[in-house]
């Protein structure tokens, strides 16, 4: 499936409007002609999410969205149902549908599952000794050396997709694959703030180091740790978010 790519580092559009959005500098991809439409709407639509293109005060229709894509409406609408079952959309009042607020309470429920998910999956794989590729891990270095937002998402995503994949058990990676969206989304919005935390990628390397020499009880526990740091870091600063935005005169919600 072709990878589409929106512009990074957008900052959310206050009033989001079709018009506004094509003048943006990071439209969404004319998808014309483009292989497994559904698939490609929904990721792109994530992305632009994520990246903070789409903000919760955006509105669309699925014909605004098919013009903007240049493809028929049939994608566009299966995409959107898509969205909608992964809590991303919602109904807008009136017509058309609208960006659901982040709210930190379902990320910390979604980092719960994650966190016993990855320690599961850490512990299969390192009973077959599964070999990690270092590429992964010198990607995410780089991508946080250079403060490079999507790529910093892609890496964190590719990591642990290869653990859940070497875990051997398919029912892993289709349930993980349930709530990453959600994941992007708060990584996308706390590292927009400036906010990283630097020993992730030492984290993923000593996971990926257990999982290889085969210690299952130190995969686990390593994996359930980094798991409990990464959503404590992620709730502590979604909630200071949220704080700001309620008590600053004007503050406007890119959440």
């Amino acid at each position: 499936m072709n990878n589409v790519s929106i512009e990074p580092q957008v900052q959310p559009l206050k009033n989001p409007g079709l018009d506004s959005l094509r003048s943006a500098n990071s439209a969404l991809p004319d998808l014309s002609g483009a292989p497994d439409l559904v698939d490609q709407v929904y990721n792109a639509l994530v992305k632009a999410i994520s990246s903070g293109l789409l903000a919760p005060s955006f509105r669309c229709t699925q014909e605004q969205l098919a013009a903007q894509f240049g493809i028929s409406r049939q994608p566009v609408l299966q995409a959107l149902r898509l969205l909608k079952r992964d809590g991303l959309v919602q109904d807008a009042p009136g017509r058309g549908l609208q960006i659901v607020p982040l709210q930190a309470e379902v990320i910390a429920w979604v980092y719960q599952l994650r966190s016993a998910l990855d320690a599961l999956a850490a512990e299969l794989a390192s009973l077959q000794s599964a070999s990690i590729d270092p590429k992964l891990i010198e990607a995410g270095r780089y991508a946080t050396a250079e403060r490079d937002l999507p790529g910093l998402i892609e890496a964190d995503m590719a990591f642990h997709q290869a653990i859940y994949k070497a875990s051997g058990n398919p029912m892993i990676v289709s349930s993980a694959k349930m709530h990453w969206c959600h994941i992007q989304r708060a990584m996308g919005e706390v590292l927009r703030g400036e906010s990283i935390r630097r020993s992730v990628w030492d984290e993923h390397e000593a996971i990926a180091e257990a999982v290889s020499s085969g210690d299952a009880i130190r995969a686990r526990r390593l994996a359930s740790s980094h798991g409990h740091e990464a959503s404590a870091f992620m709730i502590s600063q979604l909630l200071k978010m949220e704080h700001t935005n309620e008590t600053e005169p004007g503050a406007v919600s890119a959440i």
